[in-house]
Formats: structure tokens, sequence, C-alpha cells
């Protein structure tokens, strides 16, 4: 049996990498920093100070010779303490809910799907 998360890593991919910066900043109320590679842009998203805290690392990566949004491609789910708040808060910061808060069943939680400034489906997850 695994002991830690299997999923390490993801990234998403953006065509614009301030818009993009600004609606995940604004969803999740959070600090995207930027690094710049060569070609390549990367917006790293924070990661916990808790050793405890557990769950993959991400970032946005923009390079078009390298990534193409999609919403048809693999689906990351962002925790959220209660998916109301950010779903609030997508509109406003550009992005288009999907799907609203739905009942996955009550030992899991709930979910809802919602679509980025860069036409990227994401999700979001909360147990309550």
């Amino acid at each position: 049996m695994r002991a830690e998360n299997m999923v390490s890593w993801f990234e998403i991919p953006v065509l614009d990498m301030d818009r993009a910066k600004v609606f995940y900043e604004k969803v999740f109320e959070i600090d995207i920093k930027l690094q710049y590679f060569g070609k390549t842009i990367m917006g790293w998203f924070p990661t916990p100070q808790n050793e405890k805290a557990h769950g993959a690392n991400g970032s946005l990566v923009y390079n078009p010779e390298f990534y193409t949004p999609t919403a048809n491609g693999a689906l990351v789910y962002f925790s959220s303490a209660e998916i109301t708040s950010e779903l609030g808060r997508v509109e406003f910061a550009g992005g288009i809910v999907l799907q609203g808060k739905t009942l996955i069943s009550e030992e899991i939680g709930y979910m809802a799907l919602i679509l980025d400034t860069e036409g990227n489906r994401i999700a979001l997850y909360s147990k309550l």
C-alpha cells in the first residue's frame, strides 16, 4: 500500500498568463508567484507550510509550443472548505460555472465544475 498521495504534480496550460493568474487568484483568494524559464512561464500555486498537509502541488504553465488548454482533458479537483465560496467568485473573475454544487454522495461530499479564462475545465471538491 502506498503511503503517499499517488498524484504529486499537475500543470494547467494557459494562453495568457496574466489573465489566468488573475482568475485563479480571485477565485481561490491566493497569490500565484511567476517564474520564467525561457519561453515557458510557470505560475506556482501556493504550497502549505504544514508538513502534515497532503495533496498535489501544481502550477499554471504558459508555453504554446508545448501546451494547449482544453475543456476535454484531465480534470483537476481543487479542495475547498465549502464550494459555494469559490463558485461565487468564478464569474466575477471571468470564468463560467458549468455545474453548480452537486452532491457526489453523503460519504464523499460535493463537487462543482467551472471553465477558467483559458478554456480549461476544472473542478471544486468539498466535504460540506
